[in-house]
């Protein structure tokens, strides 16, 4: 499911419920509101009715035959003689629905205007009861036991002579009068719920319309950074997709800058193998219980392999934060000293091998970084170490050309395949070890940037003089 639609059906869930739950309890409402306002305006009319018929009684006991001509009974008599019409909003009205009825004292019904009741015992109805007791006397009671919509409300008022409470006056309302009200209130709630629905579905698909073009958008411009194609940032039209977009742009740029320190990240990781193979052949050594002079030797190789080790993590954290310096800090350095650390530092595993390292250097002074080209050097000693026999020579010769030093590593051993000239420098490319199979291939790719980001030259191929074993050549440019 896409985000959109999810977008679209969480808003209108949301919406739904909100709506179902306030409609819901509207509804619920509508028909206690509905009588609870009838009730207040037949509190009214049976005050007002209490009153007149008090007045009309004056100073005579309420009995059947003193209502029997009462205003009141004319006045309904004449409501039902004649016809009704009335039209209250959309609703006709043409019948008379209000019913009163008068108690004496003792509850006893002496006026209905229905005629149904005359002569019965309202005295335990709670409209006679406790308006006889001088308080609010009101009840809804059911026509028909089983019919809930034959139910009426019954508000009384009590009649006084003297100011005792001599009677009592009820009027009665059905509630299926009040029914085409709170249905018409209803339905209408109903219509008015499903036009939210329908707004919220609309307003829905408009957002979910709007976020997917800024979206795609988006997805476009990531398809085709992807295939490496120059595109600016479109257009957002909202402020947050807008910073997202920025964010891509941003993150774009710095993933462009750090191809180079990933490079340099993988290689110099790679290049921690050495340290801990010389560390471990100095150990393997001094298992054989050597003099005490080449036991403190190769001690002393131990402690400088984790220092190289160390120094080497300290680099590449140092690299982690050169993404955006386009350039090293290159320094005068002495290309000799550098190499003979580098000599000093394989002689353990050159001895285990019993392999002998030659060096024939010029003095000369380049401008490099010391430790990476340091590892340049080293990368290349270890691959003709690794690639040369037991027994072997490796030989080191240095001068000064071509307004340059070049520096040359030459082994004796099988020599590099034609197949695999071209492909040397590729990351992760290896060709096998005589004694320990195929390295990571990041040793040479290592060495290559490194040569180039100090402005040299870098091959490795056969050697020339028709002797087996392969040349390592690296020139660099003096220190001005």
């Amino acid at each position: 499911m896409s985000l959109g639609v999810r977008v679209l059906l969480g808003f209108f869930l949301l919406v739904a419920i909100g709506g179902w739950c306030l409609l819901a309890i509207v509804v619920q409402e509508v028909k206690p509101g509905v009588r609870r306002a009838t009730e207040e305006g037949m509190v009214d009319q049976a005050r007002l009715l209490a009153e007149l018929v008090s007045a009309d009684l004056g100073v005579r006991p309420p009995s059947r035959s003193a209502l029997a001509d009462s205003a009141l009974a004319q006045a309904f008599a004449q409501v039902h003689a004649a016809p009704m019409t009335a039209q209250i909003d959309h609703l006709r009205k043409q019948t008379l629905d209000t019913r009163v009825y008068v108690t004496d004292a003792q509850g006893i019904v002496i006026f209905d205007s229905s005629g149904r009741h005359l002569g019965a015992d309202f005295s335990r109805w709670n409209d006679v009861y406790l308006t006889l007791r001088g308080q609010y006397g009101a009840r809804s009671s059911r026509d028909d036991p089983d019919d809930e919509s034959s139910s009426v409300m019954y508000v009384a008022a009590p009649l006084r002579q003297h100011g005792a409470i001599v009677g009592v006056l009820t009027v009665a309302k059905p509630n299926r009068a009040l029914a085409p009200v709170i249905t018409r209130s209803e339905r209408k709630l109903q219509w008015t719920a499903f036009g939210l629905l329908a707004t919220a579905l609309l307003v829905g698909t408009i957002l979910v319309w709007w976020l997917n073009r800024s979206i795609h958008r988006l997805e476009a411009y990531a398809h085709a950074v992807r295939r490496g194609e120059a595109v600016s940032l479109p257009e957002l039209d909202s402020p947050e997709l807008a910073r997202l977009g920025s964010a891509l742009e941003q993150m774009r740029r710095q993933l462009d800058g750090k191809a180079y320190v990933e490079q340099y990240v993988h290689s110099l990781t790679h290049e921690l193998k050495s340290p801990l193979a010389a560390a471990r052949a100095a150990g393997e050594l001094l298992l054989e219980n050597p003099p005490p002079a080449v036991a403190q030797r190769f001690v002393l190789s131990i402690g400088e392999q984790v220092a190289r080790m160390q120094h080497l993590i300290d680099r590449l954290l140092q690299l982690a934060s050169l993404e955006s310096r386009p350039a090293l800090t290159l320094t005068p350095q002495p290309v000799a000293t550098l190499v003979e650390a580098q000599v000093a530092l394989a002689q353990a595993a050159a001895t285990r091998r019993q392999q002998q390292i030659a060096c024939r250097l010029a003095e000369a002074t380049v401008a490099a970084d010391g430790l990476l080209l340091g590892q340049a050097i080293a990368s290349l000693l270890d691959n003709a170490l690794d690639f040369a026999p037991e027994q072997g020579t490796i030989q080191i010769a240095g001068q000064l050309q071509d307004g340059g030093y070049l520096l040359t590593i030459t082994d004796d051993g099988p020599g590099i395949p034609d197949y695999a000239l071209c492909r040397l420098f590729e990351r992760f490319y290896s060709l096998p070890r005589p004694q320990r199979g195929k390295s990571s291939g990041l040793g040479l790719s290592f060495v290559r940037e490194v040569v180039e980001r100090h402005q040299g030259r870098i091959q490795l191929d056969n050697r020339p003089d028709g002797h087996s074993g392969a040349c390592a050549r690296l020139w660099l440019p003096l220190a001005t």
